[in-house]
């Protein structure tokens, strides 16, 4: 797995970075204004090779890559730079892929002079008439007719069209024009350029979001208001996080699209509909709520954001509704539409979990299928209580449970994305893996912080299936405000003294340990007077009462009185307790165990519309329908990338800017959404808890619920992405 640019691709970012911060500057984009179009950096593209960088390089073009052009378009869309850029990339390429002589004639005058060639986005015998991006200021326009692909250098009906971004846009006749190519072969390459230019101006929309917010996150540091920074204020940094997250996931699916363009995947296509709409989707949303963040300052002509406003919104509407998009990744998906796409070039991301991730996950299916008997798969629950005793030892035997410990403690050494695969594989069988994930994230824990001894008495018995561990944070007054915590720990010699109460300590009727949170000094401050320990379940003074929630699950309230446990069960330092606890959460807060379980989910809310009807027709060929299921795609992609990325960052050690919280509470935002959903998609059978279709959607709508909660409360989540990935100020 590698999810980050090459060094070649960051020096392209960062020349063209350099590049359009000199040249596309606030007062340079007013001055282009209204026509949108700057001479002098078109010019300078020009000369750099940028309109040709698309083509081969044996068509004399730069021979660069999708990724390439995804990565400077992005960076023009973050500086407004008043030009058809994005259309100049796509038909550069598409006249050296045409090979003809009137194309290759026009390639050299775009190479040559610089001359502006952009394209029409719809076919000139549907739409004779048409909107054209970079039309008001192009010298050729190439257009599609049926099987012929025509440049037009006349028949602009309006020279220039006042808009709401002042883009350079004009109304062209499509009638006349000197053909350029002709054919099927043809058609299929204009068509190709067609999804080309929507991932470009995906990437385009991206940069403008992501730009945008970060000038309202500056605001919100700067303006105070009733005595503190803005950006202090939930109610102004949660929406601002919730868009970065968004953004982030924008442009992961955005090079994910590109990245199954290059492998020839199946979803390709729909990939690329997913990444325009999302974009289109997501940009505008962003522009919104960043001139929103200034207030009435935001609607004033001298601020920067309200060129944002317009210029992302008037892009994203260029090709029509973008909900149309949407449909798109449906028919591409489910239905069989598989249109052509361009050649992606060398692809330098890599997204895939490895040889060594996959061998694992098979060795972990074959297990399943050879243990697994339909009475196991009966009693099987997403909680602790599909808990199997006999079947967790067999899995411990074949070292199975936990593969990512060291060999010595009972793992694999496995890496991250060994352990990642083989954990989905769970989910792919419906076996729960709640209590085994505890287990896992304590057992690192105790392997990391632990006492020798408790390694020695501990981790051999949880390795072998034969006891597991439940987690003691939450208490009736501090709910997800664990640092808040008032069980005591008190220190008697060689030995803890314990009291106290804990709530939703689900799986402690199971248990053999409880990883507890307790306050060690009440006199430091909240984060710094805690401590953490590894509290045998046999020990006198503990008593376990159950609470029974509406999920079908049992989670427990945990009394502690006088619990006494010896030293060597305190897990890290006295006073501590933080830096195991945010170790902890790290591991917990990575949003991958929501990846299958979505998927399923999504699958059988097709299999639902596939087999059900409207009207006359499968449920599925109906456009709310396919367009509420394509947004549920589109959603669990993004889910599946964030986490990939959180993952990766974790395994590579690379800087983290509050990725796993992003990862966590998309994925849990969107099941909740998402559920509810398809829920009222699939009503009303979706309401009565049966097997078959649509049951399974009924239990995950109320498994959702609880998701936000989980691993941290998606508020506090939300907190920590402000602050660590805008700079926003602590706000808890």
């Amino acid at each position: 797995m590698k999810i980050e640019i090459s060094d070649d691709q960051r020096l392209l970012k960062e020349s063209f970075e350099r590049l359009f911060k000199a040249e596309s500057t606030p007062a340079r984009i007013r001055a282009a204004e209204p026509r949108g179009f700057d001479p002098a950096l078109w010019r300078e593209l020009a000369d750099m090779g940028t309109l040709t960088m698309r083509a081969p390089q044996a068509h004399g073009g730069g021979g660069f890559s999708l990724l390439d052009a995804q990565i400077v378009v992005e960076e023009a869309g973050k500086a407004l730079v008043s030009a058809p850029l994005t259309e100049a990339v796509v038909t550069g390429r598409l006249l050296a892929c045409l090979d003809t002589d009137e194309a290759r004639a026009l390639f050299d005058r775009v190479a040559r002079d610089g001359a502006i060639v952009t394209f029409a986005l719809f076919d000139a015998a549907d739409k004779p008439e048409q909107i054209v991006p970079g039309g008001a200021v192009a010298d050729v326009v190439l257009a599609l007719r049926g099987e012929t692909v025509l440049a037009l250098d006349s028949g602009r009906q309006e020279a220039f069209l006042e808009n709401l971004a002042d883009l350079p846009i004009a109304r062209w006749q499509m009638d006349g024009g000197a053909t350029v190519a002709s054919g099927a072969a043809a058609r299929t390459e204009f068509l190709a350029a067609l999804e080309e230019w929507k991932l470009l101006t995906a990437a385009e929309l991206n940069g403008m979001a992501r730009r945008s917010v970060e000038i309202a996150a500056a605001y919100a540091c700067e303006r105070i208001q009733f005595g503190k920074p803005i950006g202090a204020n939930q109610g102004i940094a949660h929406p601002l996080a919730d868009l970065i997250m968004d953004i982030d996931g924008a442009q992961l699916l955005n090079w994910w699209a590109a990245a199954r363009v290059a492998e020839g995947a199946a979803d390709a296509a729909a990939s690329v509909s997913m990444s325009f709409w999302w974009a289109a989707n997501t940009s505008g949303r962003a522009v919104e709520r960043a001139l929103h963040t200034h207030g009435g300052y935001g609607l004033s002509v001298e601020y920067d954001v309200q060129l944002y406003h317009r210029r992302a919104k008037a892009r994203a509407l260029l090709l029509g509704d973008p909900t149309d998009e949407l449909l798109n990744v449906g028919r591409r998906l489910w239905l069989g539409d598989a249109p052509r796409l361009p050649d992606a070039g060398e692809m330098t991301l890599d997204f895939s979990f490895g040889a060594e991730a996959e061998a694992l996950a098979a060795e972990t299916d074959a297990f399943f299928r050879a243990n697994l008997t339909p009475e196991l798969a009966a009693q099987a629950h997403f909680s602790f209580e599909g808990h199997d005793w006999d079947f967790h030892a067999r899995l411990g035997a074949e070292r199975l449970l936990f593969p990512a410990w060291p060999k010595e403690y009972g793992g694999r050494a496995a890496d991250p994305y060994a352990a990642s695969r083989s954990a989905a594989i769970w989910d792919a069988y419906d076996w729960g893996r709640v209590g085994t994930g505890v287990t896992d994230m304590v057992g690192h824990m105790i392997i990391w912080f632990g006492h020798a001894d408790t390694k020695a008495e501990v981790l051999p018995r949880l390795a072998s299936g034969k006891a597991m561990c439940s987690l003691g944070y939450s208490e009736p007054g501090s709910g997800s405000d664990v640092f808040a915590a008032r069980t005591r720990a008190v220190r008697d010699g060689d030995e803890w003294v314990i009291n106290g109460q804990k709530m939703f300590t689900s799986g402690a009727e199971l248990a053999s340990y409880i990883f507890l949170l307790c306050r060690t000094d009440p006199d430091a401050p909240k984060h710094q007077g805690i401590t953490m320990f590894l509290v045998p379940t046999d020990m006198p003074g503990i008593e376990i009462r159950p609470i029974f929630t509406f999920q079908d699950e049992r989670t427990n309230t945990t009394f502690y009185t006088d619990v006494r446990i010896p030293d060597r069960y305190r897990v890290g330092e006295v006073n501590g307790g933080t830096a195991v606890l945010g170790a902890a959460l790290r591991l917990e807060q990575g949003g991958g165990s929501y990846v299958p379980v979505q998927d399923k989910m999504l699958g059988q809310a097709v299999d639902w519309a596939r087999t059900t009807t409207r009207g006359d027709r499968p449920a599925i060929e109906d456009m709310i329908v396919l367009s509420r299921l394509s947004r549920v795609a589109v959603h669990n992609a993004i889910t599946d990338l964030l986490y990939r990325r959180s993952l990766w960052t974790r395994a590579e050690g690379k800087p983290d800017l509050a990725y796993g919280p992003m990862s966590k509470v998309f994925a849990v935002e969107s099941y909740n959404r998402d559920s509810t959903d398809l829920l009222d998609l699939t009503a009303p059978d979706s309401i009565l808890r049966r097997p078959g279709l649509p049951g399974l959607i009924e239990r995950d709508h109320r498994r959702s619920t609880a998701s936000t909660i989980y691993a941290g409360a998606s508020e506090v989540l939300r907190s920590m992405i402000g602050e660590k990935a805008l700079g926003l100020p602590r706000n808890r």
